[in-house]
């Protein structure tokens, strides 16, 4: 089973993390930031991970700290899941539609992290999630996940809808790069660095 877990306490973020590659698509907890929690539990579904949070943050100060901090644990608790990468198909490339707007995601989990980010919002927040934020979690989930991370919403209009596109192509775009590839690493150097 392709699972770790992992704990991390900083003086604005608690986060004790499980993650399951290998899980059913269910999410238990919360971040205490509502409709991110709409989003992680989209973003399990839709990949087929398991993840069971406990988590307090600083959300007096404003969602920062706790959607960074979450990408950080929950890239960390990937890159450990899925290991040298040796077994996996290591690229996925998935389209969502969410009524009036198109999200994309392309990515390679290649242990060289890196992200395009290319979307754009009406609103400073849907609930009490900052739109910019989106963003950051995309980039601390890349960087300590070890993946060159492209997503991209084509159009939309309705923030709720392009941040859902968003977290669902991603979603079933890694669900595409982790599954067994028979053991041949997926690189003309022999490795994945």
């Amino acid at each position: 089973m392709r699972s770790r877990e992992i704990k991390r306490t900083t003086k604005e973020t608690d986060i004790h993390l499980k993650l399951n590659l290998d899980g059913q698509g269910f999410y238990t907890g919360t971040c205490g930031v509502g409709f991110f929690d709409h989003m992680m539990q989209a973003f399990c579904v839709h990949s087929g991970f398991d993840v069971e949070l406990q988590m307090k943050g600083d959300l007096e100060v404003d969602c920062h700290h706790s959607i960074e901090d979450l990408g950080i644990v929950l890239g960390q608790a990937f890159a450990q899941a899925v290991g040298d990468k040796s077994t996996i198909c290591r690229y996925g490339s998935f389209y969502i539609p969410m009524d009036e707007a198109l999200g994309f995601c392309s990515l390679d989990i290649s242990g060289r992290p890196f992200l395009v980010f290319d979307a754009a919002f009406t609103n400073q927040s849907v609930g009490t999630l900052d739109c910019c934020m989106v963003k950051e979690f995309f980039r601390a989930f890349a960087f300590n996940g070890g993946i060159t991370l492209h997503v991209k919403c084509l159009y939309g209009e309705n923030d709720h809808h392009i941040i859902e596109a968003l977290f669902k192509a991603v979603a079933h775009a890694l669900k595409e790069a982790v599954k067994p590839n028979n053991g041949k690493i997926l690189s003309s150097k022999g490795m994945l660095e």
